[in-house]
């Protein structure tokens, strides 16, 4: 599987996730500026920033290991403009969803408040 598409399969797979656990998705892939949210989704009274990582191997790390700084400034900016543009009054928290697709099998795990563990 192309990279590109990995990552596509694997943004719907935690999409799903987030649904069959009662989110509801309010963008996916929402851009400003230079940085890209995978996931924008709401659940009770928060909105939760989702940074999806999909690979089809742990061989080279988990796929949390592929967040860096940089990444996780860029993702609080953009969730900064994305919270006034659309004048929201919720708490905001940074997830991540690792997913590893094998074999046509995947394992999915979902780290709330993660953005603060990198």
């Amino acid at each position: 599987m192309r990279s590109h598409d990995l990552g596509v399969r694997g943004e719907e797979l935690a999409s799903r996730h987030l649904l069959s656990k009662g989110y509801t998705i309010l963008e996916r892939n929402w851009r400003f500026q230079k940085a890209e949210i995978d996931i924008l989704a709401t659940k009770d009274d928060t909105l939760a920033v989702v940074e999806v990582k999909t690979r089809s191997s742990i061989a080279f790390g988990d796929p949390e290991e592929f967040i860096d700084r940089n990444k996780i400034q860029l993702l609080k900016r953009a969730a900064n403009a994305y919270v006034n543009m659309n004048r929201l009054n919720l708490d905001v928290r940074f997830d991540y969803i690792g997913i590893v697709i094998e074999r046509n099998r995947h394992k999915i795990s979902h780290l709330k408040d993660a953005c603060f563990i990198f």
